[in-house]
């Protein structure tokens, strides 16, 4: 075997290594549930966290109603969970994360998706704002 058909299996085998170390650092770092959502339209109240008080809203707009296996019978009031885009039909993802606040349950039954987005949220992690996207959240 010559000289150059040992360096290029080297740099093939190299190559494959560092596919495979990516794949598996992607895959470590899965950090939640992966649910869906969608986006919902004012008014907003009364909500089933706190009814009509305007307070209850987070700073920023970015709040979610939860579907029932969240909700939780209302426990969810007021928890927070990040939440990332991870795909969608068109791809719709924008880069990065949100926190939101639950702030009422879902008004559909049965609810469209796993959290339900203020339409400021929704806006923040999707490009598309009549998509269902695929999301990964976990509870902060």
């Amino acid at each position: 075997m010559s000289l150059s058909q040992v360096t290029k299996m080297r740099s093939t085998s190299t190559i494959a290594i560092a596919l495979v170390a990516l794949l598996f650092i992607d895959v470590f770092f899965v950090w939640g549930d992966v649910g869906t959502a969608t986006s919902y339209d004012p008014p907003y109240l009364p909500t089933k966290c706190s009814g009509y008080d305007q307070n209850q809203f987070p700073e920023g707009g970015l709040f979610v109603a939860a579907s029932n296996g969240i909700w939780d019978n209302g426990a969810a009031c007021g928890r927070r969970y990040r939440i990332r885009c991870i795909s969608g039909l068109r791809r719709p993802c924008k880069d990065g994360s949100i926190v939101v606040q639950v702030v009422d349950v879902c008004r559909s039954n049965p609810c469209p998706a796993t959290l339900v987005l203020s339409n400021t949220a929704f806006g923040a992690i999707s490009r598309i704002p009549t998509a269902k996207i695929n999301v990964e959240y976990a509870q902060i």
